[in-house]
């Protein structure tokens, strides 16, 4: 081979190893930012001025619009917090109301930063978003009319037993009691209307709430007032966003030092729920369990 071939052959192959480090040093991410320019989520949310947190609208102590139009409940206290903490003013939320079934959904399409709304901690939910640590307790429960009380499930068998979709209690009821025929809402409000109009004898959710409900409504009992497992609920970031679920973390262990999950509680749920609830039996301080 002569020397001139050799020098064609050897500038060809510096000038394809340019071309594919051209090539790598313009790698992106999965998620579309460039390799070697990392992207502050906690930055961008200061740079908009506002986090965005998932909330209800229409599940009372936790998440509710009073007579005024305002957001208020449990959840509602303890994100006020967190935008006080994070942002230097509480008021800096932009609060997205959501229906149970699309609480994952809204945080995998960015339309909120966290989700704050009586969120169950499950094995299932944990392969979609990332969990913080917990807040509270729960167990699911049933709630069904005085006049005939369902104190067993085994009193559910070939009946309609209401839940919302997209929560545990369809979950459980599903894998569990497929004997059982459920009559699924998207709505928390579409379901308590059906159990007052009598579509179903009896509706399952957590019993945090159906406490609330049921001190409400009195002409309804919560007949099952545990049901299956000791749950946790936490706050829920995007997969993968690990910057604000430290955060997040990091923020639940100094609320604990002052003891201000108790706080939350006494504001919000103490009025609902009096003296037939122990705050113990809910509350989790710092994000640890007792």
């Amino acid at each position: 081979m002569s020397i001139k071939k050799i020098i064609v052959l050897v500038c060809s192959a510096l000038f394809l190893i340019g071309v594919l480090a051209g090539c790598g040093g313009a790698a992106t991410k999965t998620d579309g930012k460039q390799e070697g320019s990392p992207k502050s989520v906690i930055e961008d949310i200061k740079k908009r001025g506002t986090i965005k947190i998932g909330i209800f609208g229409d599940k009372p102590p936790f998440g509710f619009i009073d007579a005024n139009g305002k957001n208020q409940g449990f959840d509602v206290y303890i994100a006020k917090r967190l935008a006080k903490d994070l942002l230097g003013d509480e008021s800096k939320i932009e609060f997205v109301l959501l229906e149970p079934a699309s609480r994952v959904e809204y945080l995998q399409t960015n339309k909120v930063d966290i989700v704050l709304a009586n969120f169950t901690v499950t094995e299932e939910r944990k392969q979609k978003v990332d969990f913080a640590n917990p807040y509270m307790k729960v167990s699911l429960g049933v709630v069904s009319p005085k006049d005939a009380p369902i104190t067993s499930v085994d009193q559910l068998k070939g009946k309609k037993l209401i839940v919302i979709k997209g929560t545990t209690a369809e979950t459980y009821f599903t894998k569990n009691h497929p004997d059982v025929e459920l009559l699924k809402f998207d709505q928390i409000t579409q379901a308590f209307e059906a159990l007052k109009d009598k579509r179903g004898v009896a509706l399952s959710q957590d019993n945090t709430l159906l406490f609330a409900w049921a001190k409400e409504n009195t002409g309804f009992t919560v007949g099952i007032a545990t049901l299956g497992s000791l749950d946790t609920i936490a706050p829920a970031v995007k997969q993968g966003n690990k910057e604000l679920l430290e955060w997040i973390n990091k923020e639940l262990d100094t609320l604990g030092k002052e003891n201000f999950i108790h706080k939350a509680y006494d504001a919000t749920l103490k009025p609902v729920y009096g003296d037939t609830i122990n705050p113990e039996d809910i509350v989790v301080e710092g994000g640890k369990l007792k």
